[in-house]
């Protein structure tokens, strides 16, 4: 339950949060994630002059008033435990409020990431399942909210996601089509763990894709390029080195420069 707060107070800051809202709305390739993230550096303590219990009953009062960005912002502290003791259930509930009241918005709108996003974590919570808040786990329904923010979003993240469940049978069932499907438009929309994927699956070629080591090497050198200094980079240089060491050198030739070629493409990403 919130304390009693002085509210002349917390509408000033209310008003600044929601007009800071409106200054930090994504434009080209900045996202809505990123748009929370700015937003809560700029009334940081240091940066905008507002404690952190200003904060937390600022974005409380605009998740309230229906703030895809307020609860996203709340969600992702809660679940990381920054600035406030972390809370799984809440976590939880702010990540849901945003899928179920936003479940329509227009895939293409500025806080489409945040939505898609909502629904990659509540799947992630049903997957797992959540115990303190009543959540089973619940495979199938974590799966219909992956494929919903993967199909109607078109998010890059879930729609990798998707393509790792069909490499699983206790999942989707093994289907390499399927897979390299999936890792395809996560990959051509610059998401490195899926150019990675796509790559070995090209690369060595799996029943009904036939083997195409140049494609597939461009894509994992793209993929390494891309994910260097990220907690993927030792998996996808192992995927890297392992088919550098077994491709011709014609193929390597080709590869590189195919990959220097096509990777300016994934720069604004």
């Amino acid at each position: 339950m919130r304390t009693i707060r002085d509210h002349s107070l917390i509408s000033v800051t209310t008003a600044a949060l929601f007009a800071l809202m409106a200054s930090v709305l994504p434009v080209h390739a900045q996202t809505a994630a990123d748009a929370a993230l700015n937003m809560a550096n700029m009334l940081d303590g240091a940066g905008g002059g507002v404690s952190g219990d200003d904060l937390l009953a600022a974005l409380e009062d605009a998740a309230e008033a229906g703030q895809p960005m307020a609860m996203w912002q709340l969600g992702t502290m809660y679940e990381n435990g920054e600035g406030v003791d972390r809370d799984p259930v809440k976590a939880f509930g702010y990540f849901a409020q945003i899928a179920n009241q936003h479940a329509d918005t227009a895939p293409k709108g500025v806080e489409a990431d945040i939505v898609a996003q909502s629904f990659v974590k509540v799947g992630d919570y049903y997957r797992e399942g959540l115990p303190d808040a009543g959540i089973p786990a619940d495979a199938d329904r974590s799966h219909a909210l992956l494929l919903h923010a993967a199909t109607y979003f078109g998010d890059a993240d879930a729609q990798y996601r998707v393509g790792l469940l069909y490499m699983s049978e206790s999942d989707m069932g093994v289907n390499p089509l399927q897979s390299a499907r999936w890792f395809s438009l996560a990959a051509r929309k610059g998401h490195c763990p899926a150019q990675a994927q796509l790559g070995d699956l090209l690369f060595n070629g799996v029943e009904g894709i036939e083997a195409q080591p140049v494609e597939g090497l461009m894509w994992l050198v793209i993929a390494q390029q891309r994910c260097a200094a990220t907690g993927d980079a030792a998996w996808i240089g192992e995927l890297l080195n392992r088919a550098v060491s077994v491709a011709a050198p014609e193929q390597r030739t080709e590869a590189f420069a195919l990959a220097e070629s096509v990777a300016p493409q994934f720069a604004a990403f």
